[in-house]
């Protein structure tokens, strides 16, 4: 399976690549927890159904250091018993913030209370922040049927 569309080697999809990976590089450097960061990564893209995407962070995430249960358990993180509270909190939001065009409230007062109550103002910034990102990651890949399962964690430098 190929892309659509080379993503790398279009001088207008490189150059917006570059500027929205740069934004990736500020949120990696804020206060909310890496590993919070990758669940919500792959839990967006596992509804959007970003192949590339979801390859892509369960294998930055066991690279890091996740285990292969939390790893296996983020599309059931409800039933699950190894997330904490906050993490929790953060894939709720994860869940509601890409799933707006469902709901017509959007995102719940309820989900954004709990997220609150776990994250101060800058990791609440970031977790948002975090969630559009890979939302617009997600969509980029979908369109252009970007195949997943060959990306190596650190291919990109980041």
């Amino acid at each position: 399976m190929d892309a659509r569309l080379n993503l790398f080697a279009s001088p207008v999809a490189a150059k917006f690549g570059k500027h929205i990976v740069s934004a990736g590089k500020v949120l990696a450097d804020s206060t909310l927890p890496a590993a919070t960061q990758e669940l919500v990564k792959l839990r967006a893209s596992q509804i959007n159904g970003c192949g590339f995407c979801t390859d892509m962070h369960a294998k930055d995430a066991a690279h890091a250091g996740e285990t292969s249960t939390r790893i296996n358990l983020v599309a059931a993180w409800r039933e699950a018993t190894v997330f904490t509270d906050a993490e929790r909190a953060a894939l709720e939001l994860t869940e509601q913030g890409t799933r707006i065009a469902d709901a017509a409230g959007g995102v719940t007062d309820e989900a954004w209370a709990n997220a609150a109550k776990h994250y101060d103002e800058d990791q609440l910034a970031a977790l948002v922040c975090a969630i559009a990102l890979i939302n617009a990651f997600n969509r980029l890949n979908v369109i252009v049927q970007q195949p997943a399962g060959d990306y190596q964690p650190g291919q990109f430098g980041l």
